[in-house]
């Protein structure tokens, strides 16, 4: 089944959530590049390097630094078994 939900956020909600957005789109715009510099493949292995950081640098709690992670890694995973 889907459903199909429909937002209709006040002003000052719409602004947040733009805000909000901007930022996790931010946060995984550094995150993807930090991992291509160093070359980290492992999810592990990128959240040691991004977890505190994104949490700081962006104030995101431990939910939201963990998925802008885990998204971003994978996005960016190589198929099992291929270098990994």
């Amino acid at each position: 089944m889907t459903v199909q939900v429909k937002l209709l956020p006040t002003p000052v909600q719409a602004a947040a959530l733009d805000e909000t957005l901007h930022a996790c789109n931010e946060a995984a715009t550094w995150v993807s590049s930090l991992a291509f510099k160093k070359d980290i493949k492992r999810n592990f292995a990128l959240r040691e390097h991004t977890y505190t950081a994104v949490k700081d640098r962006w104030r995101f709690g431990a939910q939201a630094a963990q998925h802008v992670i885990v998204v971003d890694h994978s996005r960016h995973r190589l198929p099992q078994g291929r270098g990994r």
